[in-house]
């Protein structure tokens, strides 16, 4: 997993309900619980410019990549967003910065709702999520646990009350550091996480289930998003395979439809030379010369 600013030894994990330090105050009076954004100042505003915003640290292994892959790349292709004419992010990978002079977390992937991605990638701004710029912070963090010395059960549950992350997810395939391989905290109002529903995370009409697949040419238990109504978010093959069905099944009733046109003309013919018939016309005689 990719190292930042919060490190923790590997600790029991959390049962019924974890503590952590309540978060800093909310800007906006009567919103316990979120983190503050405190103003910046001009020197503050300099400082973005020499953030270290990518150190191409490599992934830690080739399974991650592609689970991050697969938390990511489905909400584009297969999702239509938290409703309409309503924008969301998702990205793997990235800084997430409080304040400029602060270190970031690196979640393994983030969510936000409700935020206009910028459009040009290679200004500072374009490069991390900065909470004082897309003004709230993001609404799901998943961590991906890679190896035993895992800081994501107890070390990170301060650090992102402390950002505001409305819900935390952790993916332990090995089980390493807990005793599930998914586990999902909402933060209340007091700044403390504690276990909600993973099936359906709260707020964004999305949740989480493991699923057994190919993916990427490898055979594995994923961890996949799941809409409301629980069905997955199909993947970029999925899709293909989704349409190839879509032209068969149009294509066969298509086929249908004609061969139904073409047997109700036949009976209307056959009703005609009947009618003929018992009028003494015979419907076979050609007169013409």
């Amino acid at each position: 997993m990719t190292e930042d600013a919060v490190s923790a030894a590997r600790s029991t994990p959390p049962r019924r309900q974890t503590e952590v330090a309540p978060a800093a105050a909310s800007a906006e009076e009567g919103t316990p619980g979120r983190a503050a954004h405190p103003p910046l100042t001009a020197e503050d505003l300099r400082a973005v410019e020499h953030l270290v915003t990518e150190d191409d640290t490599p992934v830690d292994n080739l399974f991650s990549g592609k689970q991050r892959r697969l938390l990511t790349s489905p909400l584009y292709s297969s999702w239509s967003g938290p409703g309409r004419g309503r924008p969301f992010m998702v990205c793997a990978g990235v800084g997430l910065f409080l304040h400029p002079r602060e270190a970031p977390l690196v979640p393994d992937v983030l969510l936000s709702l409700d935020v206009e991605e910028i459009q040009d990638p290679w200004v500072k701004e374009g490069r991390s999520y900065f909470i004082w710029v897309y003004k709230k912070p993001p609404d799901v963090a998943i961590e991906i646990v890679s190896h035993e010395k895992a800081a994501e059960m107890e070390g990170k549950f301060a650090a992102y009350a402390r950002f505001g992350l409305p819900c935390y997810v952790i993916y332990d395939p090995w089980k390493l550091a807990q005793d599930q391989p998914v586990r999902a905290f909402q933060l209340s109002s007091a700044g403390t996480y504690t276990p909600c529903p993973h099936r359906l995370l709260p707020g964004i009409e999305l949740g989480l289930q493991l699923w057994n697949g190919r993916f990427e040419n490898l055979e594995a238990t994923w961890l996949r998003w799941r809409n409301a109504s629980g069905a997955l978010l199909p993947i970029g093959e999925e899709l293909v395979a989704q349409a190839a069905r879509d032209r068969a099944g149009q294509a066969a009733s298509n086929a249908a439809a004609e061969s139904n046109r073409a047997d109700r003309e036949r009976t209307r013919a056959d009703r005609l030379a009947a009618l003929l018939r018992a009028h003494g016309i015979s419907p076979d005689n050609d007169n013409s010369d």
